[in-house]
């Protein structure tokens, strides 16, 4: 990578920075009030004004400081093109709604379906992680790095496949695999913040089914530049489709 690539892709993850920390704002200025509205659009899948209006504040942060750059978030839609932003403005919706503060806002900014920059806050706790593709991941002036702790004392991460439960079967088996591998296995309810964690060292692993490309993108970025590997199930490289092992 030259040097001017470099400066690109640094200015660009502090962009990302910028938009998920004012996403973060909106979040945070509305977290213990009474719901303005909360709409269901699924099984287990659920969308507020807070949601919207986050999507709106990362929106109009990208198209002002990386103009050009089209935009497709869970909330507002777009069209996908060779370079643009995946967007979750209020990862955790439902914990949200529930007033627990495990929720994350997730930008990552994709070039040839692969994530080259990728922020996700955690507005409720303080927490913000950004990385570049080839420059490491941070939070503030702190590199991430993944842990090493054995098998026996892992703690691994999930996601139940709520939307599609004809995965089940197949998630259980993979599951009961797992834990008995492991030290233990935790459900927080936001994907984005999970894969952050394990980019960080907090958790060892993560798996589920059925993600969107917002939820995986800039988490998966994370992993990968703290040291870390991110597969889909089969052990190959197309986790933004959905299934993700980290």
């Amino acid at each position: 990578m030259s040097r001017g690539e470099q400066t690109e892709l640094e200015t660009l993850r502090k962009v990302a920075e910028r938009a998920v920390l004012r996403g973060g704002e909106v979040i945070s200025s509305q977290f213990g009030l009474p719901m303005r509205s909360l709409e269901r659009k699924g099984p287990g899948d659920y969308v507020t004004a807070v949601d919207l209006e986050s999507d709106e504040v990362i929106r109009d942060t990208l198209h002002r400081e990386a103009p050009g750059i089209a935009v497709v978030s869970e909330e507002l839609g777009g069209k996908a093109e060779e370079t643009y932003w995946s967007v979750d403005p209020l990862d955790g919706t439902r914990n949200f709604s529930l007033g627990m503060p495990a929720v994350a806002v997730s930008v990552a900014l994709i070039v040839e379906r692969r994530p080259v920059v990728g922020a996700v806050s955690a507005p409720l706790l303080s927490l913000c992680f950004s990385a570049g593709r080839g420059l490491g991941a941070w939070s503030g002036a702190e590199r991430l790095a993944v842990s090493a702790r054995p098998n026996s004392q892992a703690i691994l991460a999930t996601g139940f496949p709520r939307r599609d439960r004809s995965d089940l079967p197949d998630y259980l088996a993979y599951f009961e695999s797992v834990f008995l591998l492991a030290e233990d296995v935790r459900r927080t309810g936001s994907a984005a913040l999970d894969l952050a964690w394990v980019a960080t060292g907090v958790f060892d692993g993560y798996f589920h089914l059925n993600l969107s490309e917002w939820d995986v993108a800039a988490g998966a970025l994370l992993i990968e530049e703290a040291g870390g590997a991110i597969t889909d199930w089969a052990g190959g490289p197309d986790y933004l489709r959905g299934d993700v092992l980290a």
